[in-house]
């Protein structure tokens, strides 16, 4: 009795935050699908969501120069960051990665106070890509350890933010609440002749009750008081940001993208006129990435992708819900795996996602699970696997019992 069972699988998934990036998150998925379909034909597509290692996938798919830098971390001791080089050497483009600078697991557990941290080194980054001849910037926005408002950024490009006696404010989040200025006369001179894109979730928003200190502060480290702490001070931030933005009337407190890295988006778009675009039509759809998703997608047969944590918010702008989106466009079912199931996880098939899988089977603290992660995504790969198999079987019997009683 013949079971039907996928015959091609694209794997296509995000990273998982301080555990593993999209790479190692798509092998483990791999190795687990082949304990159970050893001869299944596997596309594998790690997908850049503008957080840890986007520079490094991108150079990688579109055969581009990945390159290394010293700058400054977001504690304000120096890291190693990444930015990419890609395209042909007429028109090349930049591809900096915040998070290699400026990410939340630079930032050590017992010194998470986004009010006090900086993306000083996401500066240096762009100020090294504009010094290799660049001629696009493109910043991708995610897994940020910061709260800043972009403003060391600003700071690093050669901008000085002002208090109210005209002295240059100092770094973090804080520090924006004595912004009374922004003066941008001694900005790097390329940035006049250079476009700089931001990919961003268009969910995260700088100010509001949605704002990124209310929303992402507790996720850095922020008690309640830091939070509205943070939050006046980056209300102060965008009124000193809309009085110097290019545009008037911009809409830098609740416009789209604007709280993305904790709100370097609204800093680099009000400060240096950098434009925000949706993260995946940015990274996917741009031309440069050579990932070419959808026909990768419509040859699947089954899909699966994954992140940290299924919750409420992943409807909203993550991996899961993109590549599930554009799976029902063309038929194909779409499955996810996470590290963890959260609040709201059910909401996720609303948008496309057929069925949804936690990878770890048994309680554990959360430091065995990151540390382990890989074994256990293989292993739900596997306990999946097996389940679509089990399903197959159910089909055939019935089907085959279906047959022999119409004859």
């Amino acid at each position: 009795m013949p079971i039907s069972v996928p015959q091609r699988i694209l794997v296509a998934p995000s990273g998982f935050k301080e555990s593993l990036d999209a790479d190692s998150v798509a092998s483990a998925i791999c190795a687990g699908i082949r304990r159970t379909l050893p001869g299944v034909r596997i596309d594998v597509a790690p997908i850049a969501d503008g957080g840890e290692g986007t520079a490094r996938i991108l150079a990688d798919a579109a055969g581009g120069r990945l390159h290394e830098r010293t700058v400054t971390g977001p504690t304000g001791l120096p890291v190693r960051a990444q930015w990419a080089e890609i395209g042909p050497r007429d028109s090349r483009t930049a591809v900096v990665e915040m998070a290699s600078a400026a990410g939340l697991s630079l930032v050590p557990r017992d010194q998470r106070d986004p009010g006090a941290t900086t993306t000083y080194g996401v500066g240096e980054l762009i100020v090294a890509a504009l010094d290799a001849g660049v001629s696009r910037i493109l910043v991708g926005c995610g897994d940020s350890g910061t709260c800043d408002g972009g403003a060391g950024a600003l700071q690093a490009l050669g901008a000085r933010i002002l208090d109210a006696d005209g002295r240059e404010i100092g770094t973090g989040g804080y520090e924006l609440a004595f912004a009374r200025g922004l003066d941008t006369s001694g900005i790097h001179p390329r940035l006049a002749e250079v476009e700089v894109v931001l990919a961003c979730n268009p969910h995260n928003v700088l100010t509001g009750p949605q704002g990124v200190a209310r929303v992402f502060g507790p996720q850095k480290g922020a008690s309640p008081e830091q939070v509205q702490e943070l939050s006046d001070a980056l209300d102060n931030w965008a009124a000193v940001l809309e009085c110097h933005a290019d545009a008037p009337g911009a809409d830098l407190r609740t416009g789209m993208g604007t709280g993305v890295s904790g709100g370097l988006g609204a800093g680099l778009a009000g400060g240096i006129g950098a434009v925000l675009r949706s993260r995946f039509d940015a990274l996917l759809d741009s031309g440069l990435s050579g990932i070419d998703l959808d026909r990768r997608i419509r040859k699947a047969d089954l899909v699966i992708t994954a992140e940290g944590s299924i919750d409420f918010q992943t409807p909203h702008g993550k991996v899961p819900a993109e590549v599930a989106r554009r799976a029902q466009r063309h038929g194909v079912p779409v499955l996810a795996l996470a590290g963890s199931l959260g609040e709201g996880a059910p909401s996720v098939h609303d948008v496309g996602i057929a069925a949804i899988a936690a990878i770890i089977a048994v309680p554990m603290p959360l430091s065995e699970a990151v540390a382990n992660g890989a074994e256990l995504l293989a292993d739900a790969a596997e306990r999946t696997m097996r389940m679509i198999l089990l399903g197959g079987a159910v089909s055939a019997r019935s089907g085959h019992k279906r047959r022999k009683k119409a004859s």
